[in-house]
């Protein structure tokens, strides 16, 4: 997607199809869930004109900034 807006709408899209797998569903919606969480931690770079489409790095990292793949060491 190119921009988390566009992949919300898609994702509320998908979900709105009743033909979409029970797995696809749950995916979707936990998908959908990380990048509302996401949104609304970084209401003002959003705000500032940041409307990239985090990866699932990014969304992991929003939510458990002190796992190890998240930390970032100043040498």
């Amino acid at each position: 997607m190119k921009t988390i807006e566009d992949h919300i709408q898609k994702d509320k899209e998908i979900l709105a199809d009743p033909s979409t797998s029970k797995p696809m569903r749950h995916h979707i919606e936990d998908e959908l869930h990380d990048l509302e969480e996401y949104v609304d931690h970084h209401k003002t770079e959003i705000e500032a004109g940041d409307h990239h489409d985090p990866n699932v790095l990014e969304l992991f990292c929003d939510m458990h900034p002190d796992e190890p793949e998240c930390l970032v060491y100043d040498d």
